[in-house]
């Protein structure tokens, strides 16, 4: 319902308008009724007469004179091609409303008065303006709607842009992985392999929608985890926890797996004795908490390279998909690194 009234709201606004300008006309026919007595067929009459006229000379300025000007900016020919059909139809609704109500006798000295010209002819003037003016709401309507529309091509195309970036971000982590496994002749090269075939097909497919459903993104995440497993030779201690229900949930893709990267990629070498990472994923409603802890090894990461474009990059796609339904907390001590996302998801 709500959509049908945005796309009709100029035609809504005009007949708004009208609305209450008829509503005005049948006050003011109920005055003359009642102070002169006149009939009310002639009066109706008069009154369709007026809203007839008016609405002629109202949107002959509306659709031909005014879009004109606009154009041509020229004052004079706006008037001169304005005020010739304005004086046409004002003297043919006065001698029509005289034939209506005494068939030109001047019985009724209201219709043959210079005030009743003067009348019709400032309020059709200040209907005609009204109007005119009405052009600039539509105008309005029309710039905001194109702007909107260029907005939100523009944010498209810069999601559509970020997510892109994270399939060659993942995969030269996951080949640099696998470089790792073959070099070393690890017997869990050829699983390796199958398992980043199987997230690929996730990221091509999948990810290209605007929401995937949570439990979705779950397993891709399981399977990458799988690959850092098999990477330190399940020498790590690693955690995953998931609370609450996590069916029917809709989420957009891949805005999890760059925190998880970086967990392993800086926070985690298998040298380190010490080293683990726990992740939790609360479903609470419609409100989710994403909570990635790591330790801090006591040397830099053995790959040693910043973490900064990767955090750029899925912050401001929060931004975009879920703008003031996120807050996003990165803590570091000095044993541990924290990151909490809590999202609203709709």
């Amino acid at each position: 319902m709500s959509s049908f009234v945005n796309r009709n709201r100029v035609v809504f606004l005009h007949l708004s308008f009208w609305c209450v300008y008829l509503s005005f006309n049948v006050y003011q026919i109920n005055v003359f009724q009642r102070d002169r007595g006149w009939d009310w067929g002639n009066l109706i009459g008069s009154m369709i007469v007026q809203l007839v006229f008016t609405m002629l000379i109202a949107y002959f300025n509306y659709f031909f004179t005014w879009p004109r000007f606009l154009k041509s900016k020229n004052v004079w020919r706006y008037v001169f091609e304005f005020s010739i059909p304005f004086a046409a139809l004002i003297t043919a609704r006065v001698y029509l409303q005289r034939y209506m109500a005494d068939k030109f006798a001047g019985h009724i000295d209201y219709f043959y008065s210079s005030f009743f010209v003067v009348q019709i002819t400032a309020v059709t003037l200040f209907i005609v303006i009204f109007v005119g003016l009405l052009r600039f709401a539509v105008d309005w309507f029309e710039l905001e709607s194109k702007k909107k529309a260029v907005e939100n091509e523009k944010l498209t195309a810069e999601l559509n842009f970020l997510k892109a970036q994270i399939n060659p971000h993942f995969l030269f982590n996951t080949l640099n992985n696998l470089y790792y496994l073959a070099y070393t002749k690890s017997e869990n090269t050829t699983e390796v392999i199958a398992k980043l075939s199987q997230m690929m097909r996730y990221m091509i497919y999948e990810s290209n929608h605007p929401k995937v459903l949570l439990s979705k993104e779950i397993d891709y995440m399981q399977s990458y985890i799988s690959l850092e497993r098999l990477r330190l030779n399940n020498q790590i201690p690693i955690k995953f926890t998931l609370e609450g229900n996590m069916e029917n949930i809709w989420i957009a893709p891949l805005i999890f797996i760059t925190f998880l990267e970086n967990a392993f990629k800086h926070g985690v070498n298998n040298s380190d004795p010490n080293a683990w990472v726990n992740l939790v994923i609360r479903m609470e409603g419609s409100r989710c908490t994403y909570t990635v802890e790591n330790s801090k090894p006591t040397m830099a990461a053995s790959n040693g390279e910043k973490s900064g474009i990767g955090l750029q990059n899925v912050q401001r796609r929060l931004e975009l998909s879920y703008p003031g339904q996120y807050t996003l907390d990165v803590t570091e001590n000095t044993d541990k690194y924290m990151v909490q996302l809590n999202l609203t998801l709709a």
